[in-house]
């Protein structure tokens, strides 16, 4: 049985930036030392003849090329539904700051 500690917890909990309480860190002792003893079980289990799985839905890339196609709309009538424009323009609030 992997034993975890209460230091290991603290540890982990400060890596995950987790304030944890003294009942919690008990409880997750419990449980990090089950996990683990799990992975050992599966640690275990002989997979030499086993091929790597990726996914095993049998799912294919749907995915197409991309086609240009001419439209019968004009810009103003896409720009009509726009929540704000400026001239020929959507407008949108700045996504960089700039550094000074």
């Amino acid at each position: 049985m992997a034993k975890i500690t209460h230091k290991d917890v603290e540890h982990v909990a400060k890596l995950a930036r987790l304030g944890l309480s003294d009942k919690e860190i008990e409880k997750f002792q419990s449980e990090l030392s089950k996990v683990l003893d799990y992975v050992e079980q599966l640690n275990k289990v002989d997979t030499k003849n086993i091929q790597p799985t990726a996914q095993v839905t049998g799912l294919t890339n749907v995915f197409r090329e991309d086609e240009v196609k001419k439209s019968d709309i004009t810009l103003d009538e896409l720009l009509k539904n726009a929540p704000a424009k400026e001239g020929r323009y959507l407008k949108v609030k700045a996504v960089l700051k700039e550094n000074k």
